[in-house]
């Protein structure tokens, strides 16, 4: 399977066409939040318009709440949910581990702990649950991967908790922090910010390979 992977789009779409182009051909995308720039809403649906491909989406914190219900209606919304798709589970969570800058969508650290278990745990009381791989979509980075400021890192210390249970974590959030790093098992990908012309190519076959974007 190939996932485009997209992050901080703040609402400027103007490299997604160049980023698909050189990307070639993929089975899905996966939008890892701020899809807009504080709003509107509505602004986002010139993005998902953008794909004919299945778009996984969750919001980041500079996305509003609100946001939820056009991404019901216009992509496969992951916030707090679980989505299979040829062998492999979408689990997604939107917004962000609190930020001093109080913007629309954060979490806490105990909010972000509790749907996440509660995520998990439901697929672990499936019966006959697919043996392919899971796949977390978080705007905010587990605590110490691509998470590192000038002051220190700033990724969730919830996640960070769960990170044995996925195979690959595809979130944003850290402008600063584009990049890859295998932490506990899990595969763990900044694909950068797509309003510079950023983005990554993920390829899982027995393995998982990741291709930056630039254009």
């Amino acid at each position: 399977m190939k996932l485009l992977a997209l992050s901080d789009l703040h609402g400027d779409y103007s490299h997604v066409e160049s980023i698909c182009e050189k990307a070639g051909n993929f089975d899905a995308v996966l939008i890892a939040g701020d899809l807009t720039n504080f709003g509107p809403d509505e602004h986002a649906l010139e993005l998902l318009k953008m794909f004919k491909e299945p778009v996984f989406a969750i919001p980041g914190n500079c996305d509003n709440p609100s946001i939820l219900k056009l991404l019901d209606e216009n992509a496969i919304n992951l916030h707090n949910s679980v989505h299979e798709m040829e062998g492999f589970t979408f689990i997604g969570l939107g917004g962000s581990n609190p930020t001093p800058f109080n913007t629309p969508f954060e979490l806490s650290e105990k909010k972000i702990g509790e749907y996440v278990g509660t995520l998990l745990g439901r697929l672990n009381g499936r019966s006959g649950r697919n043996n392919g791989k899971t796949i977390l979509l978080s705007h905010a980075p587990p605590l110490n991967t691509t998470d590192k400021l000038p002051r220190g890192n700033v990724g969730s210390a919830a996640l960070a908790r769960y990170l044995g249970r996925f195979d690959l974590v595809v979130c944003g959030h850290i402008h600063e922090a584009r990049g890859s790093v295998r932490v506990n098992g899990a595969q763990v990908v900044n694909p950068g910010v797509a309003s510079r012309g950023q983005g990554a190519l993920i390829t899982i076959n027995d393995r998982i390979t990741v291709e930056f974007i630039d254009v």
